[in-house]
């Protein structure tokens, strides 16, 4: 598996104060991996780094082969970066059509790009509340709304910032088998969420943070061999 993101040594900082403290990672071609830890440890703040939303004042981010390490988010997007960000930042006073035409792009002319007909089939409730404003959606059907729109920019890499928190049980299901699809789609993914059990099912492998350091890394299979280190740091 060839490598699509290397993140080596990345330092960043709020103002004065220090969050991130030398992570490396790296996620592989079609490779699906996680983020995991407590709140406050790191994780929003790496994805940030990564996204150009946060720029990094030491350490390397490169990704298929280019140096973003810096660079403007509009530029890390270009590259092939999506992001489904915590909160999920969908426009309220847009339609749902328009959320996902709005930044709808197939910038390096992928194969099978996603559209818009290719998104409501993903999620058919799309279609049916096409003509609703953003800030008129349920909790789940503007989370999948946020991934459809991320998915419009046709990355090679999707980044999810607490992907199914907030959602009742049913929509949590019907998330998970989302990445499932977009995983043997071929799509390499970044996931961050608290559920364990699905991510354990979904993921190849993981980084434990802990206080801006990783503190673990490994497959599935080991992680799940491991309550310790769920328990030392996950909190689970």
């Amino acid at each position: 598996m060839s490598t699509l993101l290397e993140v080596v040594d990345l330092k960043s900082w709020y103002a004065s104060i220090q969050v991130l403290f030398g992570v490396s990672m790296a996620v592989g071609e079609g490779e699906c991996v996680t983020l995991l830890g407590r709140n406050g440890m790191g994780k929003s703040t790496l994805v940030k780094s990564l996204m150009g939303l946060l720029a990094p004042r030491a350490g390397t981010v490169r990704f298929a082969g280019q140096d973003l390490t810096g660079k403007p988010s509009y530029r890390v997007a270009r590259a092939g970066l999506g992001l489904v960000p915590e909160g999920r930042g969908i426009f309220p006073n847009l339609t749902v059509r328009e959320n996902l035409v709005a930044t709808a792009h197939n910038q390096r002319a992928a194969p099978g790009p996603w559209t818009l007909e290719r998104v409501c089939e993903m999620f058919p409730r799309l279609r049916e509340r096409s003509l609703n404003l953003g800030a008129n959606l349920s909790g789940g059907e503007q989370q999948m709304l946020a991934i459809g729109r991320a998915l419009m920019t046709n990355p090679r890499l999707l980044i999810l910032d607490e992907a199914t928190e907030g959602l009742a049980p049913l929509i949590r299901q019907d998330i998970w088998r989302c990445l499932e699809r977009l995983k043997a789609s071929g799509l390499a993914l970044i996931v961050i969420d608290k559920n364990i059990g699905p991510l354990l099912r979904l993921a190849d492998r993981h980084y434990v943070l802990s206080k801006g350091n990783v503190v673990w890394s490994g497959p599935s299979a080991a992680l799940r061999e491991s309550p310790d280190v769920l328990q030392a740091w996950v909190g689970v």
